[in-house]
């Protein structure tokens, strides 16, 4: 496919943190811009990029993938180099060790001189580096606007004195929002995600504090949403990040199948045809988030309860470092024989989202699974584990999403507010408003020409951007 305005071929490096919720939107985005013959250089560690899902063979000559080695840390186990790979408590190592490809980072700009970079929050000097090596720089943002603007202008989110002092400011929506909105965390988010808010005594640096520097030091914002579905939010964003911020659209997945895998596919497959249509609850909460065993438990026996088939993938464990690992309530696999699965291991998911008898999916609210949700119109029962509650709260002022009541000191739930949220949005009539929706934000989030469109824009944006400022002497 031709690019639009102009032939400049750009080279555009992509540097996403080390987590596959961000990997993966980089490497969407990637695709997209190397469809239309620019040049992709992929950096992240070896093991991620050996992970990757194969890319299509008409991409080869336009999409490098780059191997950086993780530098070695006494605190962070062997092969771990993703989220997924280490429990909670070790994720600051790995941010530790991520800042340490800094220098290995450099080398690779200066040897191969691209036009761009889009790099991530973690990486907050990537910005000053690229900008020393005369590279421009783009924040890309995996997050929704929505969530962006909540966290409010830079100078807040790396001020030591910033404006929100305790859990109970982040309750409500922040003094900057003009517009009326319910998007903020109820009290016990608010309690988990404080900590985020200031210094990090492992890795040095809080992630408010990188995402405030890697907005400040960016010469524009790219932002995984599109105009037509948070538009207040985007004007938001260019008000108080006083620099450009393009949507470049929901990038939803066009993973190729991967042979190896089919083996996988063929058994589940094979059990959802045995199910009728419409009627089974898929049940996943991505790459990052684990909950708690208690909370598997009310899970598990809400889903019991809801009499609904299920097929569930469940992670009990972040790598084989984690030692908490997670356990199913006795019995329930053998009273629910034969009418759900629990799977411990990697599934298909986009698959298993888009087979006709799967009929809701109950998600952590990740943007990722939320999209391909809207990719085949499943209903969303939501369940936060982490930042995603703000996710969970934009679905749900959109009536998109129901989230499953919880008690708002401590965020404990029940097995019975499990099986009736699950009934509400696939069965009951109550809940038709949330399939309905679904079907109708469809187009918007996949819609193809809608994407190019995005990509193209900023595809053009950065052609000019980069001529403007050669020709006013600037660089």
């Amino acid at each position: 496919m031709a690019s639009n305005g102009g032939d400049k071929k750009l080279h555009i490096v992509m540097f996403p943190w080390l987590a596959f919720g961000h990997i993966l939107p980089y490497l969407e985005l990637a695709k997209l811009i190397a469809q239309k013959g620019h040049l992709i250089s992929f950096v992240s560690t070896p093991r991620n990029i050996d992970r990757l899902p194969k890319l299509p063979p008409n991409l080869a000559s336009h999409l490098q993938l780059i191997k950086l080695p993780l530098p070695k840390l006494h605190n962070l186990p062997d092969n771990a180099e993703a989220t997924t790979d280490v429990p909670y408590n070790l994720v600051p190592f790995l941010k530790k060790a991520y800042d340490a490809l800094e220098q290995p980072l450099a080398r690779f700009l200066e040897s191969s001189t691209p036009d761009w970079i889009f790099y991530d929050f973690a990486p907050y000097w990537a910005g000053p580096l690229a900008s020393n090596l005369g590279i421009k720089t783009v924040f890309f943002i995996v997050f929704t606007a929505s969530s962006m603007g909540f966290f409010g202008p830079p100078p807040d989110m790396m001020s030591t004195d910033p404006i929100r002092k305790k859990p109970e400011d982040l309750i409500v929506p922040p003094p900057w929002v003009p517009f009326s909105t319910t998007v903020a965390f109820r009290y016990f988010e608010a309690m988990r995600i404080f900590g985020g808010f200031s210094g990090d005594p492992d890795s040095g640096v809080s992630d408010s504090y990188r995402a405030g520097a890697a907005i400040q030091n960016c010469d524009i914002v790219a932002i995984r949403t599109c105009s037509e579905f948070e538009p207040e939010w985007i004007q938001l964003l260019e008000n108080i990040y006083r620099k450009p911020v393009l949507p470049v659209g929901q990038l939803p997945s066009t993973t190729c199948d991967d042979e190896e895998k089919n083996d996988t596919w063929r058994w589940v497959k094979d059990w959802l045809e045995k199910q009728r249509r419409g009627t089974v609850v898929y049940v996943a909460f991505g790459s990052e988030a684990k909950p708690s065993l208690e909370e598997v438990r009310e899970i598990a026996l809400g889903l019991e309860k809801s009499g609904l088939p299920f097929f569930w993938v469940l992670r009990t464990q972040r790598g084989p470092y984690d030692e908490d690992v997670l356990k199913l309530p006795d019995g329930f696999e053998d009273r629910t024989r034969g009418r759900g699965v629990v799977c411990t291991s990697w599934a298909p998911q986009l698959k298993i989202l888009a087979h006709e008898s799967v009929g809701g999916f109950l998600t952590h609210s990740g943007w990722s699974s939320v999209v391909e949700a809207i990719q085949n119109e499943k209903p969303l029962v939501l369940l936060t584990c982490l930042v995603e509650a703000l996710n969970a709260k934009l679905l749900e002022e959109k009536k998109m999403g129901h989230s499953i009541p919880r008690d708002e000191r401590d965020g404990s739930f029940t097995s019975e507010s499990v099986a009736e949220s699950l009934r509400l949005v696939m069965v009951e009539e109550e809940g038709r408003i949330y399939r309905e929706k679904i079907k109708e934000v469809k187009d918007l989030f996949v819609n193809r020409e809608i994407q190019d469109r995005y990509v193209n824009d900023l595809l053009a944006y950065l052609r000019d951007y980069k001529s403007t400022k050669l020709g006013d002497g600037d660089c």
